[in-house]
């Protein structure tokens, strides 16, 4: 074992952790040791959401306050046990992305400078079609979290209606995700239509309070209701990941009763453990639901039916697609 290292028994598996003692997070003086641990603690949780899944890793070599970057593509020295899967990005071109499947790989990662996983919601036996409805309630200037929850709690009346069941979690920062499990039987371009007509539906019933406008100079002091995450090659960060945060806060799951009560940032690297290990994963539920989008793909069409609605912009990264409006910010649009 080399100087400034240690190893960690993490499921009967031995990995490697090199200079634990370097601060990730000046602020609060979490070491890349405590990193490790936090995610010992949540290993079972954190690992459902990833389970199987195509993850990409955001990292942080040097701590939050350096820079970072995204790691799609399998690094060298993938362990021969964490297997991989191929996806295809909009552009065409394909990538072999790893796929956690034993607490381990989390930890694995968490040596090279990862601290938020990004997940697909795909597996990799099916990485065309998605098994999870996110839906991510994005506060902007003017909003907060406070704001993101009420909608929540409509979202969810919304979702019962139709016969779904969503699971909360903070998203680390200001913002609400709220995740659907789904039957993998829909593309990529369907599920995105269902959250277009869910962000569509949460504007007609909270014209205050939500949005589902692209441009943000047409959003204003609104939770925006971020469709486009259910675009290929968009994620969210997964379950109990950390976020590059000062206080290191979590992406924690809650229970809906919660939403109204609690704060970012009463979930963090040291909150949470304490919180697992009474509570266990609060998510653990949706790996015995596969539901169906049928419902809400009829509220599609009868939004565009009645309504005149048709698609809205992708990410300036895809391809144009057929039937999608200009990519044109409004306000430069009416300058031509």
């Amino acid at each position: 074992m080399a100087a400034g290292a240690v190893e960690l028994d993490v499921a009967g598996r031995t990995v490697r952790l090199s200079h634990p003692d370097k601060t990730y997070y000046p602020e609060r003086g979490f070491t890349k040791l405590d990193v490790a641990h936090y995610y010992l603690a949540v290993a079972d949780g954190v690992l459902r959401g990833l389970r199987d899944r195509p993850t990409t890793m955001q990292r942080f070599p040097d701590g939050v306050e350096g820079d970072f970057f995204y790691q799609k593509r399998a690094p060298k020295g993938l362990p021969e046990w964490l297997p991989t899967a191929r996806i295809a990005f909009p552009s065409g071109r394909f990538a072999d992305e790893m796929c956690p499947t034993e607490p381990a790989a989390v930890l694995w990662a968490a040596n090279l400078g990862c601290l938020t996983f990004h997940p697909w919601p795909v597996r990799r036996g099916d990485t065309e079609h998605p098994d999870e409805l996110r839906i991510d309630l994005d506060p902007q200037p003017g909003t907060d979290f406070a704001d993101s929850a009420t909608v929540a709690l409509e979202l969810r009346e919304l979702l019962t209606e139709h016969g779904l069941s969503g699971w909360p979690k903070t998203s680390g920062g200001r913002g609400v995700h709220v995740y659907v499990p789904i039957s993998p039987r829909w593309t990529f371009t369907e599920v995105r239509r269902a959250a277009i007509a869910v962000a569509r539906e949460l504007e007609r019933r909270m014209p205050d309070q939500v949005t589902s406008a692209w441009w943000k100079e047409e959003r204003g002091e609104k939770v925006f209701v971020d469709y486009n995450q259910m675009a290929r090659d968009r994620t969210i960060a997964s379950p109990y990941s950390l976020r590059a945060r000062p206080r290191a806060t979590v992406s924690t799951p809650l229970r809906w009763e919660e939403l109204p009560d609690v704060t970012p940032e009463d979930f963090d690297l040291r909150t949470v453990p304490p919180r697992f290990a009474e509570l266990g994963d609060l998510h653990a539920e949706m790996d015995d639901h596969a539901f169906g989008l049928e419902s809400i793909l009829e509220l599609a069409d009868r939004q565009e039916r009645d309504d005149g609605h048709g698609d809205k912009p992708y990410p300036p990264d895809h391809p144009k697609m057929p039937g999608e409006p200009a990519r044109v910010q409004p306000s430069r649009a009416k300058k031509h």
